[in-house]
């Protein structure tokens, strides 16, 4: 019995909201937002499947060089105020 009260608590709850929000038209802007949305990817060119691959390989090759640099970067300046300062 107290799992029906929990659920028609919840289908209470739920229904409210969904009334609220169909009475001052949040649902309308929601599917307006969604068909919009659906219009403008129509209108996309999505890439094809070498030059995806390509963009991909791009991406991570300067990835790669961006963290080497980065790690070469570190290690040169830790040694340099290593160097600077003495010892605690």
């Amino acid at each position: 019995m107290n799992e029906l009260v929990k659920i028609g608590i919840w289908v209470v709850i739920i229904g409210g909201v969904f009334a609220y929000l169909w009475r001052k038209g949040h649902l309308m802007k929601l599917s307006t937002y969604v068909a919009e949305t659906r219009e403008e990817l129509r209108k996309c060119t999505w890439p094809t499947r070498e030059e995806l691959t390509g963009s991909t390989i791009v991406v991570l090759i300067s990835t790669t060089l961006l963290s080497l640099f980065i790690i070469g970067s570190d290690f040169f300046i830790l040694k340099l105020v290593r160097s600077i300062l003495p010892r605690l």
